[in-house]
């Protein structure tokens, strides 16, 4: 790897992980009072892929251990936002799906984050945000085979 390759590489990183913080503490602070930026996940990807995941499965979405999901669930569980059950197949698994509630609650996180959302879109420009997409998604997925 040459010099230059290396410095792009580190300056990419860089600029990856303090947006990653900048970003974690602006939502973080946008987000209904009580809702963790973890809960919202977790809500929105149970809406996004409308079925029941396992804690394991979503352990591994999230690259989280399984008792950081647990713990994480059994918080939305208490809020209502989820519902766990077991597995009728297999009762050593448990299923989770998100309940009405946790779709209400997913939405206000939506709205509450939304404006700070589009505003960091409108400075930045719709189309620059859009061709940056594919680099962002390319790296998840370097990174995810990693």
């Amino acid at each position: 790897m040459s010099e230059d390759t290396k410095a792009i590489a580190v300056a990419l990183f860089s600029e990856i992980i303090t947006t990653d913080q900048l970003l974690r503490n602006r939502l973080s602070k946008a987000m209904p009072k009580g809702m963790e930026l973890s809960h919202f996940s977790v809500l929105n990807h149970l809406d996004f892929v409308a079925d029941e995941r396992t804690p394991a499965q979503l352990a591994k979405v999230f690259h989280v251990t399984r008792g950081a999901m647990t713990n994480t669930l059994s918080k939305l569980e208490w809020a209502g936002y989820v519902h766990i059950r077991p597995d009728w197949d297999d009762a050593r698994r448990k299923l989770v799906a998100i309940s009405p509630a946790g779709r209400r609650a997913r939405e206000q996180a939506i709205s509450a984050i939304s404006p700070m959302i589009g505003e960091v879109v409108e400075k930045l420009g719709e189309d620059r945000v859009r061709s940056a997409l594919p680099v962002l998604r390319g790296l998840r997925t370097v990174m995810d085979r990693s």
